[in-house]
């Protein structure tokens, strides 16, 4: 071997064992001792690196055992970080690393209570130098990196500045990226598996570049507990997380070369169990499984499109509190954030006293600062926009709760299924909604139709069925004293949303109503009911017209009652509400709107029934419809047309009513034409009303009502026609209010022989008239009636025989001193008999009557005639001269008169002519003892009574022989002495009463 190839193979080989000495001992030994030398310069906790490790022929570099932080307790470490140095790093102008791992590194990164990160407390760095102005052309520092590997690592996460701290720690990190680089283009495959001890795994696969930054692949998370970041959202809400699993995968694709593009695909995630409660304890959501797959989102485009939504089981409740919000709204309002604002450092205000202000620069010129404040015009945010294709919830349960009421409202939603399909947040088309759920105990809700959000205008089909109307019981409370026992609410509906701005919607299809049973809270009574209410063709136009072709009670009921201070159950229900502010007397109101368009096609009542009670009578009145059965014909308020009316019904069971004829509710004054007609009705029920108002009660009787209302421009015309049969008064009533008349007699002079009272009634005014009212009408011509028949009966009853009611047969005139009928009086009591005959209830008292100044002279003159006839019968008979039966029978002559004065003085009048008179002559004497017995004749009572009761006798013989009625029917009441009439005839009265 030649001399000098030898010296350069010892030269070589020297340098060779001073190159792997200086690489595999000196150097790593030098760059460890700076290595902690730095660390314990700068760190400001313990800090230290075991061992360095340097390959000077490889290019390998290890490092052993890092440790910063206090013993025990890393803060940052690793177990190993080998790293390879490619040789053509030289010529190539990249840093070419083929391999990197770090073995079993620890990191532990905490925010304090301050916010403050332990990291950045770990190491004193120095100021940083004043930035220098970014080349927008500087390129990234050139590296390439075959491979990293991060081997079993571990991150220990904590942050202090939550009301909870937050914690969670990934002990196995497994990273591997192959063929990255910081050069153009080029694209390094990732792969990353993090697991921890308390689930939450994550599978992270795909391609990253860094120049510029992109990133694409697949990210998984698998059974997230979500009770690691929850305190983060405690903080914003009090939601007190009871369990939660989040579990998520997506494709994605970053690109951050023009601002940030981001686009995730086949995204779906899981979240099962789920359960969240306030922080009283109040549960608020439990969710048994929501899962959302085939879903992407577009931050560029800012669109989110969810492919499907399947969730099953969630409860929730949800309660307006007494202050009328929600406590979801309570929960989730927003804090109020005070900020302590600074003054501005160059504040005038600031300015010390004796100093001149500064000159304004273009930085605090007022002007200049205040155009600077002006904010730019801007555009609008584009809207983000979510596009959901299928939906399915199913079996959630919603727990209402309304607290506002006396008595707190509580409802049950669910099971509630419920499908969205083709949903645009953006509405570029309609979507189509499908909700099936339980209300209530048994009630059900179905709707189903398409809706728009833009303009908002839906198209649904609703129905409900058995939807349990006692729910609005608590609503009613405050404003009626009414128990709301019963009510089943039944629909099938179609609902059209035309827009929210202004309101405007139509609802049309049918609706019912059954089992509606309200009870009176203060009598404990019922009120209304029925069995069944049915609206048919219902069409509501908001704003405009409700429209209903047929409406349908079956069995309806109803109770009316007048309570002892005349007040009725329907005024005692009504709670009085407190009255409203005034308002202002500068505002004025708006004007009226158009009247609501109210048609109804018809109404059918079957099998109803109602109940009256008067209970301000003693005793108490009550009486009771049923069977109550008929149409009513079309109801329109904008077309001024009177429905047809007939209805048919029963009172007490028996006698039957009827209604029928023509009306219009909403202008009843412009048109009506009812007959109403009441049959048989027993008048036992009127008793209470015929106790108060007559004094009697009723014994027995039944009454027929027809009633003809008819009602043009306001005119009423009214006929009101009475048939009472059979009508017995019982015993007699103590009423104030009683009319004191003789109601008896009444009774029997409108009683015909038929056993029937038949009343005509006749009302007629102007409704239009405030002072004009019906009933009092009706009641004062019956009072004006029964006042004329007993104030005057006999011409009453005259008037019943044809041409009678211009004679007077209240009496019957006598000649005087005469008990025989003459041709007036005998026609007189023609009539009376005929009237009477057709009144058989009514009884006649015959009252003789005498006068003494009319029939005294002549009953003494009768008397004086029948002595003379009475002496003379018995002078014949002791003469012994024939005779003929009896002495009225005898003429005495004029000459046997004068001698018979004498003794018919003494005897008669019992006491002796004066002694004066024996001075007259026989004719003087005769004529004073004439005049003197017929003046003692003339008063005498005796003779005047007999005259009176053979009047009294003449009439009643007369009734009963010529006028054919019953004996028993006229009774001769004692006499009475009168005077005579004008016309110097004397009148005997007659009575009547009744039986």
């Amino acid at each position: 071997m030649p001399k000098g190839l030898k010296r350069a193979v010892g030269a070589l080989l020297i340098a060779l064992g001073l190159y792997s000495l200086l690489g595999f001992l000196i150097l790593p030994g030098i760059a460890l001792r700076i290595a902690n030398q730095q660390l314990a310069a700068m760190a400001t906790v313990p800090a230290k690196l075991e061992r360095l490790e340097l390959n000077p022929f490889s290019l390998e570099v290890s490092a052993w055992g890092l440790h910063i932080g206090e013993p025990a307790a890393d803060q940052i470490g690793f177990q190993r970080l080998y790293a390879n140095l490619q040789l053509d790093s030289l010529w190539t102008g990249a840093l070419h690393l083929a391999d990197v791992e770090l073995e079993k590194s620890q990191t532990a990164v905490q925010f304090s209570k301050d916010g403050t990160l332990n990291l950045t407390q770990l190491f004193k760095l120095p100021a940083s130098p004043q930035p220098e102005v970014k080349d927008p052309d500087a390129k990234p520092f050139p590296l390439r990196l075959d491979r990293l590997q991060l081997i079993e690592g571990a991150l220990q996460f904590a942050d202090l500045r939550p009301s909870e701290p937050v914690q969670f720690v990934y002990d196995s990190l497994n990273l591997e990226l192959k063929n990255l680089s910081t050069l153009p283009e080029d694209n390094a495959d990732m792969t990353l598996v993090a697991k921890g001890p308390y689930g939450g795994q994550v599978d992270w696969t795909g391609k990253v570049s860094l120049a510029p930054i992109t990133s694409s692949g697949q990210l998984k998370i698998t059974d997230g507990n979500m009770k690691a970041f929850w305190p983060y959202v405690r903080d914003a809400v009090p939601l007190v997380l009871e369990k939660g699993t989040l579990s998520l995968s997506t494709d994605y694709s970053l690109d951050l070369s023009k601002g940030t593009q981001l686009l995730l695909t086949n995204a779906a995630i899981t979240v099962a169990p789920f359960a969240i409660k306030a922080v009283d304890n109040r549960p608020l959501v439990n969710l048994e499984r929501l899962e959302v797959s085939e879903t992407s989102l577009d931050l560029a485009k800012q669109l989110v499109t969810i492919g499907k939504i399947r969730s099953q089981n969630l409860e929730t409740w949800a309660a307006r509190e007494k202050d009328g919000q929600l406590d979801w709204q309570k929960l989730f309002a927003s804090k109020p954030i005070n900020k302590k604002v600074e003054p501005a450092p160059n504040s005038v205000a600031e300015q010390p006293e004796g100093t001149e202000a500064p000159a304004p620069t273009p930085q605090t010129d007022p002007n200049v600062v205040a155009a600077q404040q002006v904010p730019a015009p801007t555009e609008p945010a584009k809207p983000w926009q979510v596009l959901l294709q299928d939906t399915q919830l199913r079996g959630y349960r919603i727990h209402l709760a309304d607290r506002v009421p006396k008595d707190p409202v509580a409802l049950d939603v669910g099971p509630l299924n419920l499908d969205l399909e083709k949903f645009d947040s953006l509405n570029g088309s309609p979507f189509t909604l499908k909700l099936d759920t339980g209300l209530g105990k048994q009630g059900k809700l179905t709707a189903a139709g398409q809706v728009n959000l833009n303009p908002v205008n839906a198209q649904l089909k609703v129905t409900t069925q058995d939807i349990d109307l006692r729910v609005a019981q608590s609503y009613l409370e405050p404003f009626v004293r009414l128990e709301l026992r019963s009510g089943l609410l039944g629909s099938d509906l179609a609902v059209n949303l035309k827009s929210t701005e202004p309101l405007a919607f139509s609802v049309t299809g049918r609706a019912q109503v059954n089992q509606l049973h309200t009870l009176d809270t203060l009598k404990s009574r019922d009120f209304v009911k029925w069995k069944q209410l049915t609206l048919d063709g219902l069409d509501y136009q908001h704003g405009d017209s409700l429209a209903i072709e047929k409406v349908s009670l079956a069995q309806p009921y109803a109770r009316f009652m007048i309570n002892e201070d005349r007040s009725t159950n329907v005024s005692d229900l009504v709670i009085a509400q407190p009255a409203d502010g005034k308002a202002p007397a500068s505002k004025k109101q708006d004007p009226a709107g158009k009247p609501l368009g109210i048609h109804i096609g018809g109404i059918s009542i079957d099998d109803g029934s109602a109940n009256f009670a008067d209970f301000s009578l003693k005793p108490n009145f009550g009486t009771a419809i049923q069977q109550l059965n008929g149409q009513i014909g079309t109801l329109d308020n904008r077309k001024p047309q009177a429905a047809k009316v007939d209805v048919k019904g029963k009172v007490d069971r028996y006698a039957p009513v009827s209604i029928v004829g023509s009306l219009n509710p909403f202008e009843p004054l412009d048109a009506l034409d009812l007959t109403t007609s009441f049959k048989h009705v027993e008048l036992t029920t009127l008793t209470p009303y015929s106790g108060k108002f007559a004094g009697y009660r009723i014994r027995k009787g039944r009454i027929n009502l027809d009633l003809h209302y008819r009602i043009e421009k306001g005119q009423l015309n009214a006929e009101n026609k009475l048939v009472v049969e059979k009508l017995q008064l019982g015993e007699q009533v103590d009423s104030p209010d009683a009319v004191d008349l003789p109601i008896r007699l009444a009774v029997a002079l409108l009683k015909d022989t038929d056993g029937k009272i038949q009343l005509e009634l006749p009302v007629s005014g102007d409704l239009n008239n405030p002072q004009f009212s019906v009933m009092p009408i009706v009641w004062q011509t019956l009072r004006n009636l029964v006042l004329r028949a007993v104030s005057a009966p006999f011409k009453f009853i005259a008037g019943l025989v044809s041409g009678g009611s211009d004679v007077d047969i209240s009496t019957v005139q006598f000649a005087p001193g005469a008990s025989n009928l003459d041709g007036p009086a005998e026609g007189g009591l023609n009539t009376l008999a005929e009237a009477l005959k057709q009144r058989p209830n009514l009884r006649l008292e015959v009252e003789g009557l005498s006068a003494a100044k009319a029939d005294g002279p002549l009953l003494a003159e009768q008397r004086l005639h029948r002595e003379y006839q009475y002496i003379y019968y018995k002078m014949l008979q002791r003469r012994g001269d024939k005779v003929p039966a009896k002495a009225g029978l005898l003429e005495v002559p004029e000459d046997e008169q004068a001698p018979m004065l004498e003794g018919i003085y003494r005897t008669r009048l019992k006491k002796q002519p004066p002694e004066e008179w024996k001075e007259l002559s026989d004719d003087e004497r005769s004529a004073k003892l004439r005049a003197d017995i017929l003046a003692n004749w003339s008063n005498n009572e005796v003779l005047l009574r007999k005259l009176a009761q053979a009047r009294a006798a003449t009439i009643k013989h007369y009734l009963v022989s010529k006028g054919g009625l019953a004996d028993e029917r006229i009774y001769m009441v004692d006499v009475s002495l009168g005077k005579a009439e004008s016309n110097g005839r004397v009148a005997s009265p007659l009575n009547l009463d009744s039986e």
